[in-house]
């Protein structure tokens, strides 16, 4: 654990790489689709692509934090994953067939995707006893997300999408440049013998379960929010403020997420989260003409990855032990976003089809959502008192 000094400087270039690596994000998830639809892919075939972003979430996080927990390093391979996500995005920069697109996702997004669950156990470590101020670094993540929603969406109007590139690299080397300065604290490594054995039990089963289908919920409006927003009239500069107003209110709601998790437990704001994403889905679905009920379902992304994420961090946090902590947020983050964004996103391209049935789409993401919560509810040991992977420290 970093001394009280050291810790600050630490909270403050680990908000600088929430800020960067979900910058990426807020170009990367609106408008890759609108980049490979002005590229001449198909629906389906855009579906693909952007299911490769979330897959290769299912293997670069274990392999990274197969390596964290057996020897401590950390920050190390953060800043080793956002120097090769940066030189490997090169290859995007080259017009290319569908093979090679496909290619060049794979390679940068598993360099890129193998960071973030370092960035939450590193965070979470250095906070300790303090873990209530998770919301508050988390969130610098959030502003970013929103600062890129609104400018790509700007950026893409004037110039194109030909444009997203260029901001992608600027970021991927600001990630790197923000990981630099990050200590090399290392983790105490505990020996192949010593180490307790981690075990998939009842309510990590469930949860795991729950996470993938909420994010199978979420994979339509990674890959086609916008583009179905563009087929009822509206810009992508509109596109990009209604996903900010989202990302504005999922900030709100992570300054108060430890207060209402102290408060009502983790299981109640899961079960009220995933109900409110399945009314979020509908709301698209049905009223997509009123621009009042959509700014009304951006708002609920408070509920769809604010409150929800910091819940489930929180739930990994306390279902794993130190020497299987990096291990946690792996799965978590391959089983939700890999396994359970790819499916959606890969379905959601089936579904959207010609694009004359596109408000089925948004009855699948429901549909999800709702079985989502439904897992919750079986969750036996949701507050990880008796799991034999909880901390013992």
């Amino acid at each position: 654990m970093p001394s009280s000094h050291r810790a600050e400087p630490d909270l403050r270039w680990l908000g600088a790489c929430y800020f960067f690596f979900f910058s990426i994000l807020g170009i990367m998830v609106p408008y890759l689709g609108v980049f490979f639809d002005s590229r001449g892919f198909n629906a389906q075939e855009i579906g693909f692509l952007l299911a490769i972003l979330m897959a290769t979430r299912i293997v670069a996080p274990n392999i990274w934090a197969a390596v964290a927990d057996r020897t401590g390093m950390r920050a190390e391979l953060i800043k080793l994953g956002s120097f090769a996500a940066a030189m490997t995005y090169i290859s995007f920069f080259f017009d290319g067939s569908f093979l090679y697109l496909a290619i060049s996702l794979a390679i940068y997004t598993f360099f890129w995707n193998s960071i973030l669950a370092q960035l939450e156990v590193i965070t979470l470590e250095t906070l300790g006893e303090k873990a209530e101020r998770y919301g508050a670094i988390r969130s610098w993540g959030s502003v970013g997300y929103i600062v890129l929603v609104i400018s790509g969406g700007l950026a893409i109007d004037y110039w194109g999408p030909e444009v997203l590139p260029y901001m992608g690299m600027i970021l991927f080397l600001g990630l790197f440049a923000c990981s630099l300065p990050l200590p090399a604290n290392r983790s105490v490594v505990v020996n192949r013998a010593d180490r307790p054995k981690l075990t998939f039990d009842a309510s990590l089963i469930w949860f795991m379960l729950s996470a993938m289908l909420l994010q199978m919920s979420v994979g339509p409006f990674y890959g086609f929010f916008v583009l179905y927003l563009k087929q009822f009239g509206y810009s992508e500069t509109v596109a990009g403020i209604l996903v900010a107003l989202g990302v504005f209110a999922e900030i709100i709601i992570f300054f108060y997420s430890s207060r209402l998790i102290r408060r009502y437990g983790i299981r109640v704001l899961l079960v009220v989260s995933m109900l409110l994403t399945a009314v979020r889905w509908l709301l698209l679905a049905f009223g997509v003409e009123s621009l009042l009920l959509l700014i009304l379902s951006q708002i609920l992304h408070a509920f769809t990855f604010g409150l929800v994420h910091a819940a489930s961090i929180h739930f990994i946090h306390r279902h794993f032990n130190v020497s299987h902590r990096s291990t946690g947020q792996a799965l978590y983050a391959s089983v939700s976003f890999g396994v359970g964004g790819a499916l959606g996103t890969w379905i959601s391209g089936i579904i959207w089809g010609d694009g004359s049935q596109t408000m089925w789409v948004w009855v699948f993401a429901a549909s999800c959502a709702f079985l989502s919560m439904i897992a919750v509810m079986l969750i036996p040991n949701i507050n990880g008192e008796t799991t034999a992977n909880a901390v013992q420290e």
